[in-house]
């Protein structure tokens, strides 16, 4: 009698369960979600590439002190002109200098660096980092429009600037690093600078601390 052959069980492979996919998807997302937004970053990009430009772009701080070049001007027609002389070619040395002096007034008053770091912390993750497919602000359960928003953006800044210490803090600042600009470049005898004969206005975010790059060196006529 002739034997017979067992029974061939089909086989199926089995697929996910549609729940486990949407966790698997939602996991997914929720990584790619972590970390900043592409705004901040390439903000934090653009920062980086201009102080790296301005840093670069800086002229040596020994010839900006050189005391052999200092002389008293004759005349108030004849400082302003060496003022902005001087501010062509040390333009990233005086912003560093007030950037100095500012940076200096905010952490002898550690209020105002607070209130100020909180005010620009607001303004960037509150409005210009936030994307239309986050929906609307939502403090303490009450959601706020984009006009709403700015309205409240607007009234803390004018709270914080005028009605706290940090109005009058960088005001102050302000006027130092400019009257220290202002005597160096009245008493900083240009002639033996050398300037840019043709500049082109510089573009892009904070273009002012890097400048064109020079294209025919003249010598600086003697005042």
């Amino acid at each position: 009698m002739a034997s017979s052959s067992p029974a061939i069980l089909p086989i199926s492979n089995p697929q996910p369960a549609a729940g486990a996919t949407a966790t698997a998807g939602s996991t997914d997302s929720t990584l790619t979600a972590q970390g900043p937004p592409p705004a901040f970053r390439a903000f934090i990009n653009q920062i980086s590439d201009t102080v790296r430009n301005g840093i670069a772009a800086r002229r040596p701080w020994s010839e900006l002190l050189d005391r052999s070049a200092f002389n008293k001007p004759e005349s108030l027609s004849e400082a302003t002109q060496r003022i902005r002389k001087n501010y062509a070619y040390f333009r990233v040395n005086y912003i560093a200098i007030i950037t100095v002096v500012l940076a200096i007034s905010l952490l002898t008053n550690p209020l105002s660096l607070i209130l100020l770091a909180g005010l620009l912390a607001a303004w960037l993750f509150l409005y210009f980092f936030r994307n239309p497919s986050d929906g609307p602000l939502t403090i303490f359960g009450r959601q706020f429009s984009d006009l709403e928003t700015i309205a409240l953006l607007v009234v803390s800044t004018i709270f914080v600037v005028f009605l706290t210490s940090v109005g009058s803090v960088l005001v102050s600042a302000l006027m130092v690093g400019l009257a220290i600009v202002a005597v160096h470049g009245a008493f900083r005898v240009p002639e033996d600078l050398f300037l840019d004969e043709q500049e082109s206005p510089a573009t892009g975010f904070l273009s002012f601390l890097t400048g064109p790059a020079p294209s025919a060196a003249v010598p600086v006529a003697r005042v």
